[in-house]
Parts: C-alpha cells; sequence; structure tokens
C-alpha cells in the first residue's frame, strides 16, 4: 500500500475509497493535450482498468503539450505509446489501448465496457456521439475544452443532469469552429483542464465532493478567474436520443477509415489533386501545380467546381478538418475523394524533394 499511502491518508478516501479506484474503469477518448494529464493522473491514482482511445499518431508538434510523448514516439500510435507510458507508471493497473478512430458503430462497445467516460476530443462531431451513447448507456461523461488562455469541464448524464445537447443543441458550422492548428494553444492549459478531468472522475468513483454537473466551469488561465454557470436539463432532446427520434448520423462526419490515405498512396493516383481546406494565411504555404486552396469556410460554394472524372485529397493541418470535408463531400456529391493521413508540412517537405 506504499504507493497510495498519501491518498489512503485522506480520511473520506482511506483503504475503502482505494479498493473503489481499484475496481473503477474508465474510458479516456482522445490522448491529447486533455488526454495524457487525465490519464497520468488517473493512472497514479491506482484507477483499476484504463481504457485509451485514439487513432493519431505523435507529431512533433503535439510534444509541446502532451506530455506522455517525447522524440522517440513520434510517428507511432498515440493509444499504443501511452498504454506503454502508463504501464510504466503504474504496473498494477490494467490499460487497454484502442488505435481506433470513434464512430457511431463502435461507440456503444467501447463505452459500454466502462463505468465512465473523459472526453479529450477535439470535435464537435466526436462529442455529440459520446453524449448520445452515454445517454443510452447510462454512463457520465466529463467534458473539457479549451480556447486560447480559457477553459471549460463539465459533466454530462449524471444523476439526470443536463448532457452536452443542452449546452449545443446543434453543432456550429464546422468551417467557424476553432482548433489549436488554426489559433495555436499554451500548452500548460489543456494541462489544467485534463487534470480537472481526471478530478471530476475521482470524485464520481469515490462519492466525494460536488461533482460538476448541472454547471459549467470556465478558468482564465491568465487571470486565475474562474466562474460558474448553471446549465438546467434539456429533458426534450434528452429523451429524443433515447427514444432515437434525435439522429446522431447528423452530427459524425461519413469519413470512414476507407477514405483516409496516405500521402505515398495519393501520389500514385492518375490525375489527382489535393485541396487545401485550411485558412488564407496559414503556415506551410504550398505551391504546386497539382495543389488548390479551397478554405473549408468555402467549400459549399465550390462543390459544383468538382469534376466527377477527377480525383480529390484533401488535406490540412492535422486531418480533422480534411476529414470533415470529406465527410461533407461524401453527403453531397458521389466523387472520388480521400482525406490525407499526413498533414501540409509533410506535404510541403514532399514537394519540395520533388
Amino acid at each position: 500500500m506504499e504507493r497510495y499511502d498519501r491518498q489512503i491518508r485522506l480520511h473520506v478516501i482511506d483503504e475503502t475509497g482505494h479498493q473503489l479506484l481499484s475496481d473503477a474503469k474508465v474510458l479516456v477518448i482522445g490522448a491529447g493535450g486533455l488526454g495524457c494529464p487525465a490519464l497520468q493522473y488517473l493512472a497514479a491514482a491506482g484507477v483499476g482498468t484504463l481504457g485509451i482511445m485514439d487513432f493519431d499518431q505523435v507529431e512533433r508538434s503535439n510534444l509541446q503539450r502532451q506530455t506522455l510523448y517525447s522524440e522517440l514516439d513520434i510517428g507511432k500510435e498515440k493509444a499504443l505509446v501511452a498504454k506503454k507510458k502508463l504501464e510504466a507508471l503504474n504496473s498494477e493497473i490494467a490499460v487497454r489501448a484502442y488505435v481506433e478512430r470513434l464512430t457511431l458503430e463502435n461507440a456503444r462497445q467501447r463505452i459500454s465496457n466502462y463505468d465512465l467516460v473523459v472526453d479529450g476530443t477535439d470535435n464537435f462531431e466526436a462529442r455529440y456521439c459520446i453524449n448520445d451513447v452515454s445517454i443510452l448507456l447510462g454512463k457520465p461523461m466529463i467534458y473539457g475544452a479549451i480556447y486560447k488562455f480559457e477553459g471549460q469541464v463539465s459533466v454530462f448524464n449524471y444523476l439526470d443532469g443536463p448532457s452536452y445537447r443542452c449546452l449545443f443543441p446543434e453543432p456550429p458550422a464546422v468551417d467557424i469552429i476553432p482548433n489549436c492548428d488554426t489559433i495555436g494553444v499554451l500548452g500548460v492549459l489543456p494541462g489544467i483542464i485534463g487534470t480537472m478531468q481526471a478530478m471530476e472522475a475521482l470524485k464520481i468513483i469515490l462519492g466525494i465532493g460536488e461533482v460538476l454537473y448541472g454547471k459549467i466551469l470556465n478558468y482564465n488561465s491568465l487571470t486565475h478567474h474562474q466562474s460558474q454557470l448553471k446549465l438546467s436539463r434539456n429533458t426534450t432532446l434528452v429523451e429524443a436520443v433515447k427514444t432515437g427520434t434525435q439522429q446522431q448520423s447528423d452530427f459524425m462526419p461519413t469519413c470512414t477509415p476507407e477514405f483516409l490515405i496516405t500521402l505515398e498512396q495519393a501520389v500514385q493516383i492518375p490525375n489527382v489533386r489535393f485541396i487545401d481546406v485550411r485558412a488564407i494565411g496559414e503556415r506551410p504555404k504550398i505551391t504546386w501545380e497539382k495543389a488548390v486552396q479551397i478554405p473549408l469556410s468555402e467549400l459549399e460554394n465550390k462543390v459544383n467546381e468538382f469534376q466527377k472524372e477527377t480525383p480529390y485529397v484533401f488535406f490540412c493541418q492535422s486531418g480533422q478538418r480534411s476529414r470533415n470535408a470529406v465527410g461533407f463531400i461524401n453527403r453531397k456529391t458521389k466523387i472520388e475523394c480521400y482525406s490525407l493521413k499526413e498533414g501540409a508540412s509533410e506535404l510541403v517537405t514532399f514537394v519540395n524533394k520533388n
């Protein structure tokens, strides 16, 4: 018991609470800026079973904030690297890695095996999916989000409290959603928010403190100002999810794995055209006769310009916006299109070499 001595000394935890932690199963979806600190502290606290769901690979730009990884991990699957690092931190727990992208098809299977889920994703589609499946399965969802120097934390679907849809009944258009690739992020902030998410998970497991449900914690890292906003449950929306009248598929992109392509595969496609869906001015800039720029915000107005006989490969900085682009195009047309697994930096390097 030496490992857990300091937390067992807390009278609200003691050995009984430690056993609750040991028996708990927590799934963390997204092993990035939020997921890394959440995973580290949940593992250190002795949560008996941790699941890690992430399909991305470690990139050099991740190292500024995703502290589970090192330079030696670049190019490796995040879920597998995280599993190895967490097992080295605490060999007494079970760590399961799922190297796969969250979909409507696999969400129910994965989440059903855990007591609660920590949302470490960075897009609305995944959050709606996690929320809806969590409602159907009766699992709490611990939400975290960051924007520049500010962050949010809340717990949804807990003790008949509000759901994520009660905060965002409808998703915003994908082209107006900011992300770390376009606006940047100070690495400490996701560490703070991810740690807060871990704290909420521990409070739920241990049955201590005031869980952040029915309210949203807002945190400003520049001023350390915190505020809490009350959030009410929208029973109509929640019941719509339970009865199936709310269509989850409306919020999930249709860019399934078969539409993902590597750079090596893409350049071998005859007559292929590359579409840069990043915002104007994003770096690195690419100048290539096979590539044109159509920002994601303009894609809807350009649909009619795509030729059915031409295959298209969409790319951005990390792959999220290009997957959204493919999902949109697949819903609107029947042209051959793919999302590039590698980002703009790798494509620029290829162009410069060739």
